[in-house]
């Protein structure tokens, strides 16, 4: 059984068809990756396995079931974390702040108790701390650990938001670009990371990305896709060098200019 699986997906808004007749499975402790060109339909797709949209037609499994049924704040309860392109975080809130957000699926404790702040309620604050700081750890990212986030520098704020989806403990992690807008060197540790999030952690990663170096180094398997279509499957260089893929990233005309 694939931990994620999409059957015949298709969304279409008013009579633009984004994400056409789309099916694809990703196993356990593997990283994969969509790829293709603006408008393709990658992020699209993102959005539908978080429910914030609906298929107009096929099924989204995860772990064998369902999830079509489940309310958007549903899905990170269900083990499914993901990052935005366009950072979503508490600008006037610390790191950590931020990062503890990603905790709150797990909470156990009621208002009552908080309010009471009962000896129950002190554990579960040390188990959600405890946590996050493994995920500060993990990213390097103690020295910010206090700041706002307003303050910070887009590449810090992008590992923040991996940061948080982390504080999830998710089975499957979804990065949406997460190379996009940074340096060469963010970039390498990006690929670091996701090794490490995959070897150490072991979660399951699910990305868009259109950095095809950290697709190569970081991804056992890509689907290709291109106008909301299936072009290819299989390692990254199988789809890089698939002449489908190659047309319509550069053109069909390529070949006539060489």
């Amino acid at each position: 059984m694939s931990l994620l699986e999409l059957k015949n997906v298709t969304l279409k808004f008013g009579g633009l068809t984004a994400v056409n007749d789309v099916s694809f499975a990703v196993e356990e402790g593997e990283v994969f990756a969509l790829v293709g060109p603006n408008g393709a339909g990658k992020s699209t797709i993102f959005n539908m396995i978080s429910r914030f949209y609906t298929p107009y037609s096929g099924d989204i499994l995860f772990e064998g079931r369902s999830i079509l049924g489940k309310a958007p704040h549903e899905i990170a309860g269900l083990g499914i974390a993901r990052t935005f392109q366009n950072i979503e975080l508490f600008e006037q809130a610390s790191v950590l702040q931020n990062m503890l957000v990603g905790r709150y699926t797990h909470r156990r404790s009621n208002f009552l108790t908080e309010l009471l702040f009962t000896p129950f309620v002190r554990r579960e604050e040390h188990r959600h701390r405890e946590a996050v700081e493994k995920a500060i750890d993990f990213l390097d990212l103690q020295p910010y650990r206090e700041k706002l986030i307003a303050g910070l520098p887009y590449g810090v704020r992008k590992v923040v938001e991996m940061g948080r989806a982390l504080a999830i403990q998710p089975k499957l992690l979804l990065l949406d670009e997460p190379a996009s807008g940074l340096s060469v060197e963010e970039t390498q540790d990006v690929a670091f990371w996701i090794e490490d999030i995959k070897k150490v952690m072991g979660i399951t990663v699910l990305m868009v990305e259109h950095d095809m170096h950290l697709v190569s180094s970081v991804c056992d398997r890509v689907l290709a896709l291109a106008d909301g279509k299936k072009l290819a499957l299989g390692t990254p260089r199988e789809v890089q060098t698939d002449p489908r893929v190659v047309e319509a990233y550069l053109g069909s005309d390529t070949e006539e200019a060489a």
